[in-house]
């Protein structure tokens, strides 16, 4: 059984250290798997919504079983759901359709010049955090540049409309990358990203 103190701490620090190094994968076994399964989201998933939300934020689920996962999450952490647009907290879960992830960073709030922590944080279910597109990594946090692989290949523009959304800094959407091996991955708004050319 989950720990919700010492396993959510435990896991909060790992997510943190994701944020502040990109480009790192840190493993979420230890909490993910004293979850119940579900199909309609990774346990990883689970862990960072139990994480994150609370009464004082909101959340959008996207995915085939929207109403229910929403449903389950705002019991579990009493959040408030909300629409793309208004949500502190975005989770596209692997049942979303393709091109969910652009769709819903083109409407993620990305905050204000004097109050740039009112932006979204979009968490992504993928298939891999450890394989798959080849990018480079460069900003703070990374000595010279680091070199990550994702599956993003069902998430359309993703890349374009990211660096779009935080071509002003300080506003932008963070990004979480979770997969079903209960991995995560973090690019903060001020990560940038490029394709890796051989």
């Amino acid at each position: 059984m989950l720990n919700q103190v010492h396993d959510i701490q435990q896991a909060y620090r790992k997510v943190v250290d994701a944020l502040s190094r990109p480009g790192t994968v840190q493993d979420l076994s230890d909490a993910a798997l004293k979850l119940d399964h579900r199909t309609d989201c990774y346990a990883v998933t689970l862990v960072l919504a139990r994480m994150l939300l609370d009464t004082e934020v909101t959340f959008k689920i996207i995915g085939e079983d929207e109403e229910e996962l929403t449903q389950y999450i705002s019991r579990l952490t009493y959040a408030k759901r909300a629409e793309v647009h208004d949500a502190d907290y975005i989770f596209v879960t692997h049942t979303a359709a393709p091109g969910s992830v652009s769709e819903a960073l083109k409407l993620a709030r990305i905050g204000e010049m004097n109050d740039p922590h009112l932006s979204a944080t979009l968490i992504a279910e993928l298939p891999s955090v450890v394989s798959g597109e080849r990018r480079l990594l460069r900003g703070p946090g990374i000595d010279q540049y680091t070199v990550c692989e994702m599956q993003t290949l069902t998430m359309g523009n993703w890349e374009m409309v990211r660096a779009e959304r935080n071509a002003e800094f300080p506003l932008g959407v963070d990004m979480i990358f979770a997969d079903a091996s209960h991995r995560v991955l973090a690019l903060p708004r001020t990560t940038q990203m490029e394709q890796e050319v051989h």
